[in-house]
């Protein structure tokens, strides 16, 4: 049987309106299938709940969470204790991941036990 960890993937979003259908089609998008992406809205004022809120209705694996404005490191500390996965991935809303993203992370962390963090590039639109 392989091994198919719940990854959840975090994303901090503040007035992240003009990128996040972007961002959150890549995290669709992934090779790697057993995810759940945590949108934390960090006191928007443009349309990112609606497009967050979209986004959960098309597919259960996103889920949603508003808070007041206190920046991207608490928003990220949010969405950390929110997450239901073994492993935890970042991603601000404003980058994409590449679609085996996930699935070459948990490739190297399983195959090297000794490895504790994984990071790689993602790209900005």
């Amino acid at each position: 049987m392989k091994f198919t960890p719940l990854i959840s993937v975090v994303i901090p979003a503040y007035n992240a309106e003009q990128f996040l259908d972007e961002t959150l089609e890549s995290v669709l998008s992934q090779t790697y299938e057993n995810w759940e992406c945590i949108i934390v809205n960090d006191g928007s004022t443009d349309n990112t709940e609606e497009i967050a809120k979209k986004w959960c209705k098309k597919d259960s694996r996103f889920r949603y969470f508003y808070k007041e404005n206190s920046g991207a490191s608490d928003t990220r500390n949010l969405g950390i204790k929110e997450a239901r996965g073994e492993y935890i991935a970042l991603l601000d809303a404003d980058d994409l991941y590449m679609p085996n993203c996930l699935e070459v992370c948990l490739d190297i962390l399983v195959k090297n036990y000794l490895i504790k963090y994984v990071f790689c590039f993602s790209i900005c639109p």
